[in-house]
Parts: C-alpha cells; structure tokens; sequence
C-alpha cells in the first residue's frame, strides 16, 4: 500500500503539474495574438477613417483601454492559478517524500532492532578477547598456518579403485528372486545412505532393484525424488554388471497390495546394523514367495562388519562413483565453485567427479596469468534448534532458553521426554565434559582461530539455520567477518529451481564442501559430516584435509577459560586437531562411507 500510495501521489503530481502549465500557455499565447491581430485591425481601420469617425475615436480607445486591462486581469488570474497549482503539487511531492523518507528511516531502524534484538551470547569472553588480539598481530606477519594442507603424507597412498566391476553374482542377472522396492527417509544423506545400502542388499538377494523412491517428510517438506538429483540412466549402466536395476514395477505387480501380502518390511522389522545372514533369513523367503518386497525406511540397516569384500566394493561404488547429481545441480554448483575460488577450471578429481563438464579442464584463456585462485574453508556449523534441543545441553542463555529447548522437546520429541521421565539425569555441565555438546558459533571460531587461521580467511558456511540467529553468529564473525552462503553468492534466479527442495539445496552445500580447501566439521556423528569427510578421503588425494574436534578434549580446554594463555590454548588445539588427522585404515565395524581407507574401497600404494 505505501509503494502504491508513493506511485499514485508521483504520477497524479507529474499529470497536474503538466497538465496545469500546458493549459495556461496555451490559453496566454492564444488571447495574445488575437488581440495583437485585433489592434492591428483596428489601428489600420482607425488610420485610414481619421477624418470621418474622429467623434468615435475616444469612445473607442476607452472601449479598448477597458478590454486591455480584462485581458491584463484574465491573464494575472490564470499566472496565479498556475503558480498557486504548481507550490500545491510540490508541497505535495515534499511532503510524501518526506514521509517516505521518515518511513524509510523507521524501517532501516526496525531492521537494525531486528539484527540487534538480542545481545550476543557468550559463554567464553575471555578467550574470545585473547583471539581477537592474537588474529589481529597474525595480519602483521607472515602466514605460516599449515592447515591449507595434510599434515601426513601417508595421505596420498590412497587411491580410488572401488569402480572396479565385481565379478560376484554374475550369471544370476536373468533368474531374479523378485523385485526390491525402496522408500528411503531423511534428508540428502540418509537417502544416500539407504540407496547404497538398498543396491548391496538387491545384489546378495540376487533381486531387481526399483529406482528408490524419496518419502517426502515434514521436517524435509522436500518432494524431489532420485531423478530430480541423480542421473538415472548413469546410475543404472555403472551398476548394471553388479545388479539388475529398472524404473517401474512390471504391470502385474504394480496393483498388488503389498502389506497384505505380508511383503511391507519396516525398521521395526529389521535390527539396526543387520548382518547379511538376517537378510537371507528374513527377507529371502518372502521375496521368493511373493516376488516383491517393500522396503519402507532403510536409511542404515545394513551393518559395515562382517560384509563380504565384494559386497563392500559394491556399497563404495555405488557412494563413490554411480551418484552423480543431475547437470541442474552441478551447472549451477559450478557457479558457487567458481565464484569462491574466483577461478573457472577443474584441480582435482574431485571436481571432474561433482561438477562434470560445467568446470573446463584447463585455465581460460580470458583469464589473466597474474590472477591468484582463492583458497576457501568450508564450516558445517551443526547447530539447528533440533540438534540443540536433542543434545539436553545448556549454552549460556538462561532461563530464556532452558524454556524454549524446552517447549520445542516436547513439540518435536516426545518419546525423548517419556525416556527421560525414567532415566536418571546427566546434568548440561556433565554431558559438555563428555563431550556430547554441540560447538556453538562461538567455540567454532576459537578453534579456527586456535589453528592459526587468519582474520580475513574466507569461510563457506554450509546451511543457515543456526539457532540464536545473529546473536550466537556475532562472536564468529567478530573474529571471521568473510563467511558466505550460497544464498550470498547465488543470484535469486540462480536459486530460484531449488526453492523448496531442501535436498537439492542441501547437493550445493556437499558439491561447496567437497571442493573446498579444507572442510571444518563441529559435529562428527552427523551424516552430512560423515558422508563429506569420506568423499574428500576418497577422491582428495592426500590435498583435501578435513578438521574434526574432539569435543571432549575441546570442553576440557574451553574449561579452563579464565586462566589459559592464549599460546597454551593454541598449542592444544593444534595437537588435538592434528591428532585427529592420522592417516589409519578403517576399523572394524566402522563405516565406510566416511573412512574409505579400506582395501575394499581403496587401493593402497607407494607414497
């Protein structure tokens, strides 16, 4: 209403304002050569009757004197008019201007409220003080920071070999046991998970596989399904020497009613980490009987340990190699690439395998030789409310919080809340000395500025829902103001196709992640975490570190926040860091998506 009010009073003022003066004008200039062409009429009439009408000549020129001071007066009235239209008009046009300025003013105050409505929180001052002071002497010398890079060489032994094709089960395509369906929960990672878990299972079934289908959640409120990410028909010809994959159901089974048949299998029916024994004892048997089952969840149903080592290739091939996002995603995950490193060409496999043909091999050509490619640290910032409330932790925000963490628990929770009615309580500070809180903004920042990162460092920041908004986010941009979000580095239109669609959103921030520098993790046991970690061991070729805390050791050192030395607290932030980073074989019963360092996934060579 106001820019229709602001629109309305401009061009109603602009119309009269011309409108006012075209009339006058034309009105003066028509009155005035009528009565120039009239007295010239007249004085020649006049000149050349002198003698015969000298009697009227006085009445005349009083008649006439008379006309010359109406016209005179006529023409002042319509000058006055005019000028009193115009100051109205202005005065008008001064008026809403001023008032939209003072609205304009208001508004600029009430975003400023907005962004400023809560003071920053802060749970450790002083340090935050020691870092500030440390990041601004470090701009005055030279960088000496390590952290750009792998700190082991044993990093680059490893190599990607896990799209070899699997001789396993070959001969067995054409007599299927029955056809496997897959409806796969969660967001971009759990899905992910449950596909590459669904392809190993079809395979030691020896079943057709259905292209998995997304279930749409309310928390996701995403209705993208595998071939609005994926590329389908890539998929299935990596894969279609290992297992037997269509995009539909044949006619026949399409109207069968699944759960009447008994063949609908639920988390609830199957353990979590099942062995591949629990599938051909429980699964097989319906399979074969009915030639279907439905999978319905799935997302982490298949244990890591014991898999057969064909088995395990297979899961890393599928993770690794057959997922390659649709040309939509990588065109514009290109653009977020290339305007982080201000630089247009592909380094490493890393992006050949992400962005495909969108990212060219080889420098441009346009591009000056002198232009420097920005390097860039990638933050997944794990700290949405439901992670917060999840946690039972306390972050420094009083009763406040304890109330809102509280109501949104029993909202979104409540089989935690029925849980804790029966389990003794572990107090916040006790659960933070175990390590089981989240890192705030806060702690994010003095771990980075513990490593020896620089104030002007530019940081991509995965996802925006940091609970707290600005004032949890202040302390880190105090100390990092150059952090960006797709959202800051995409047009609207650039974006506007992933609008609503929360996983293909969440495919920009793992394609800006994995081809990031260096990759920061506060929260290692999330799946996007896990999942980005892995991809970077895989394909990074020992030039792709990832910084993992110790939450743990972090609390035990954030502990002693009142009497640490700023050297003190850096020294033991790089050695935990550093710790973290060795180079080891995955374990046993560990996953493979996130340490792919296994002989079933990787090949280990010469350094």
């Amino acid at each position: 209403m106001k820019n229709y009010q602001s629109r309305y009073s401009e061009n109603l003022s602009g119309r009269e304002t011309s409108i006012g003066r075209r009339a006058s004008g034309v009105d003066y200039i028509w009155t005035k050569s009528v009565l120039l062409n009239e007295l010239k009429n007249d004085i020649a009439k006049g000149g050349a009757s002198k003698g015969i009408y000298g009697a009227k000549r006085q009445k005349w020129l009083h008649n006439y004197v008379k006309s010359i001071a109406i016209v005179l007066g006529l023409m002042g009235s319509l000058f006055l008019l005019d000028s009193l239209m115009f100051s109205f008009i202005q005065s008008m046009n001064l008026q809403n201007g001023s008032s939209r300025r003072e609205q304009t003013v208001l508004e600029d105050k009430r975003v400023g409220f907005v962004h400023g409505e809560k003071t920053p929180i802060l749970m450790h001052g002083r340090l935050l003080n020691l870092a500030s002071t440390a990041l601004a002497e470090k701009e005055l010398r030279h960088d000496s920071s390590t952290m750009w890079g792998e700190p082991y060489k044993q990093a680059s032994a490893w190599k990607p070999c896990a799209d070899k094709t699997s001789t396993i089960h070959q001969g067995k395509r054409s007599e299927s046991s029955g056809f496997i369906l897959v409806s796969a929960n969660g967001g971009l990672n759990q899905q992910r998970v449950a596909v590459c878990n669904a392809i190993v299972v079809a395979n030691l079934l020896n079943a057709t596989l259905v292209l998995p289908k997304f279930l749409y959640s309310n928390v996701w409120k995403d209705l993208s399904q595998f071939g609005d990410i994926y590329q389908e028909e890539y998929f299935m010809n990596l894969l279609k020497d290992e297992v037997n994959i269509v995009k539909e159901l044949p006619l026949h089974l399409q109207l069968v009613d699944i759960e009447a048949i008994g063949s609908l299998i639920t988390d609830a029916d199957i353990i979590k980490e099942a062995k591949p024994t629990d599938f051909i004892e429980t699964v097989l048997p319906l399979l074969q009987r009915n030639g279907i089952v439905h999978f319905l969840g799935f997302g982490n149903r298949l244990g890591f340990d014991p898999l057969p080592f064909e088995l395990q290739r297979l899961r890393c091939k599928c993770n690794f190699h057959a997922l390659k996002f649709v040309p939509k995603i990588q065109e514009v995950g290109s653009l977020l690439v290339r305007r982080l490193r201000k630089y247009d060409f592909a380094l490493n496999q890393l992006d050949k395998q992400l962005l495909g043909n969108f990212i060219p091999n080889n420098p441009s050509k346009q591009k000056q030789p002198s232009t420097v490619r920005s390097k860039y640290l990638a933050l997944h910032l794990r700290f949405e409310i439901d992670m917060v409330a999840y946690s039972l932790c306390e972050f420094g925000g009083g009763d406040n919080e304890r109330q809102e963490l509280q109501a949104y628990r029993e909202r979104h929770f409540p089989l935690l809340i029925e849980r804790l009615k029966n389990t003794k309580l572990v107090s916040p500070a006790e659960l933070r000395k175990l390590g089981r809180c989240p890192l705030t903004p806060e702690e994010a920042a003095l771990v980075l500025s513990g490593i020896g990162y620089r104030h002007g460092a530019y940081i991509y920041l995965a996802g925006s829902n940091i609970y707290g908004g600005q004032s949890r986010m202040q302390p880190f941009t105090d100390l990092y103001p150059n952090l960006v979000t797709k959202e800051d580095l995409l047009t609207p239109n650039e974006l506007a196709p992933f609008r609503n669609f929360s996983s293909q959103l969440a495919a920009l921030d793992f394609i800006a992640c994995a081809t990031a520098d260096v990759f920061t993790m506060t929260d290692s046991g999330s799946q996007f975490s896990s999942l980005m970690s892995g991809y970077r061991v895989y394909y990074g070729g020992g030039r792709a570190p990832t910084l993992r805390p110790n939450k743990k050791r972090l609390a035990a050192i954030l502990s002693e926040n009142g009497t640490i030395k700023w050297s003190g607290f850096e020294e033991r932030v790089r050695k935990m860091i550093k710790e973290e980073q060795r180079v080891r074989a995955r374990g046993f019963g560990r996953s493979i998506y996130r340490q792919p360092r296994s002989l079933e996934c990787m090949c280990k060579g010469r350094n």
